[in-house]
């Protein structure tokens, strides 16, 4: 787009809130951001002289931008996470390895309320503790609460017609409502003494475990006494980590933000009840935003998975009273924000600066080595195969099958150089008669390409690159179906498995990278990617087989050794994961069978 499309464009930019999308010549989204005026904010970009490199350079790469108005700015900041998730900019701050950690739910919103270990919190229908890190198991605290409180860790449904009780009440860990064995009021009593436990109160769960012990001691049962002990042990540990000065109604995250101009690194400390769960760093690259700006950006993708805290605890400058906003439109209620100077949260919140800047100290090039594995990788590829446009998000694909049964294809999807596995599929082959690769893999392309440009589009967006593991035959092979869809806009290359060369339909000779080249190791790490993907789906549906129907396949297995590998093995999986060693010393397969029966399975 012209320089005067966009002047034209910016004059009509309104004075509301809103997000704003600016991308690059490709189309592909290089930057979301969010204004309380959309106006003033884009116009910036465009007309300020002064600007921090990495802006400059996301400026430079300026193309086109569209915008998105909202009704507020709190709907602005929503909306900015969403995009920032759905489209991965490269110069927004990204939450990449946000792992989740397991929380103990009570599900208090049941007549007879069970207790369960989750790492999704969802508002509202029930009681969340945790998140559990560092070393405390989730389970074990649940064990402890069964043992102590007899809450019930099922859910069997309480109908009016008591259930026979099951094993876990004559163990002494539930207290049978389903059975009709304790009353409502009774089990809610001690539903309520739960949930003080989880949040902190263990003297009369110490209390009552000591018991018990010293009663299995008393009477000899050690393994028991032993297991008693272990959870005493542990409810010590986590006694261990209380804050005194800490109040034990108050669940806070301490946070720490630094950047060196080029990465950044973030630092949490986590307290429940007053107690601490542990801490997590994670390093980011810089983005274009300013830092508040940025620091804001990844506190919403964080607490987008995460549960918000009662506190908040920061000395970096931020929107405050925006993330209020929004914390209170997703939580429910409000959050407060701390800035100590003084007191246990001053020295927590020095504990996390003081991690932070060790973590992005060791880490600077840890972040600028797996720069070079995924976006720069990328670029290389771009270069390399003379790709029409950087490979944003590269999709691969791969067939599975014994000997034309049980045919199955992955999809396997990279964006920006890593694997993004909530956008993986499988597909079961359902037309193709036989062991033809090329015709399976022509229906899973026709099936999947036949989503771009419909309503599903939003769930499967169009890639820049696909990859197809094989050579000059696959390609041809998947070249024929973008013609038939009069796909024209996606590059299309092939890998060949031996060499590691990759075709292209540029020239009939393939390219020939490096093998310590980060472009080919990415092409690999997607190509054994999709196999791997493919092949549990694969087992799924084969091993509901015959074992008899699967070996019969293989020549000169007959009745005798194929009741003999049977003995020997018990299931087609451990079968297929056998050794010719293992295979070989089975009565009757001997050396040379045993070498077909493993090329069998190999030929997957």
């Amino acid at each position: 787009m012209s320089e005067s499309v966009i002047r034209e464009k910016l004059k009509l930019l309104p004075d509301s809130p809103g997000v704003y999308l600016m991308m690059d010549a490709d189309g592909v989204v290089i930057y979301v951001g969010k204004a309380r005026v959309l106006k003033n904010r884009v116009r910036q970009y465009f007309h300020s002289s002064l600007k921090a490199p990495k802006v400059q350079a996301m400026v430079d790469n300026i193309a086109d931008f569209a915008y998105v108005v909202t009704p507020s700015e709190v709907d602005a900041l929503a909306l900015e996470n969403t995009y920032i998730k759905k489209y991965k900019p490269k110069y927004n701050i990204l939450l990449k390895d946000d792992k989740t950690y397991p929380y103990i739910k009570v599900y208090t919103r049941e007549e007879y309320p069970h207790i369960g270990i989750t790492r999704k919190v969802k508002r509202g229908d029930g009681r969340y503790f945790g998140p559990f890190m560092g070393g405390i198991a989730a389970k074990e605290i649940v064990d402890v609460a069964a043992r102590v409180y007899h809450i019930r860790t099922c859910t069997v449904a309480v109908k009016e017609k008591p259930a026979k009780p099951c094993l876990e009440y004559h163990l002494g860990r539930c207290g049978a409502p389903c059975a009709h064995l304790i009353d409502r009021e009774a089990y809610l009593a001690q539903v309520e003494k739960t949930l003080a436990f989880l949040a902190g109160d263990y003297e009369e769960a110490e209390r009552i475990l000591t018991e018990k012990m010293n009663a299995f001691a008393e009477n000899e049962e050690f393994e028991l006494a032993m297991e008693y002990r272990d959870r005493i042990e542990m409810l010590s540990r986590l006694g261990e980590r209380r804050i005194t000065a800490m109040p034990r109604d108050v669940d806070a995250d301490v946070w720490a933000f630094e950047t060196n101009g080029l990465y950044a690194a973030a630092s949490v400390l986590l307290t429940r009840g007053g107690i601490m769960q542990g801490s997590r760093n994670f390093s980011l690259d810089e983005g274009a935003g300013e830092r508040g700006e940025s620091f804001l950006s990844f506190l919403t993708q964080y607490y987008s998975a995460h549960e918000l805290p009662h506190e908040l605890v920061a000395d970096e400058p931020f929107d405050e009273q925006l993330f209020s906003e929004y914390a209170q439109a997703r939580a429910g209620r409000k959050i407060t924000i701390t800035r100590p100077k003084f007191g246990i949260r001053r020295e927590l919140l020095d504990m996390a600066e003081g991690n932070v800047r060790e973590y992005l100290e060791k880490s600077v090039s840890a972040i600028a080595h797996k720069s070079d594995m995924t976006t720069g990788a990328c670029e290389r590829l771009k270069t390399l195969l003379s790709l029409t446009h950087y490979p944003k998000r590269m999709e691969c694909y791969d067939i599975s099958n014994i000997s034309g049964v049980d045919k199955v294809g992955s999809m396997v999807v990279f964006t920006d150089g890593e694997a993004d596995k909530m956008q993986y599929r499988r597909f079961r082959i359902r037309t193709v008669e036989g062991a033809n690769d090329f015709a399976s893999l022509q229906e899973v392309l026709r099936r999947r390409l036949a989503k771009l440009g419909t309503e599903e589009e939003e769930r499967f967006a169009r890639p820049q690159l696909i990859v197809i593991d094989g050579g000059k035959g696959q390609l041809s092979a998947v070249k024929a179906i973008f013609d038939e869809m009069h796909i024209s806009d996606i590059d299309l290359v092939a890998l060949a498995k031996q060499e590691e060369e990759v075709y292209t339909l540029l020239s009939d000779e393939p390219v020939r990278i490096d093998r310590r080249d980060y472009a080919l190791k990415t092409l690999q790490r997607i190509r054994d990617e999709a196999h791997r993907f493919a092949i549990p789906y694969f087992r799924s549906l084969h091993s509901k087989r015959n074992l008899a129907s699967v070996l019969d396949e293989i020549e000169g297995v007959g009745k005798q050794k194929r009741i003999a590998l049977m003995q020997a093995f018990g299931d087609i999986d451990k079968i297929m994961h056998a050794s010719e060693e293992e295979l070989a010393g089975v009565a009757g397969i001997g050396p040379a069978l045993a070498a077909r029966i493993r090329k069998y399975f190999e030929d997957l």
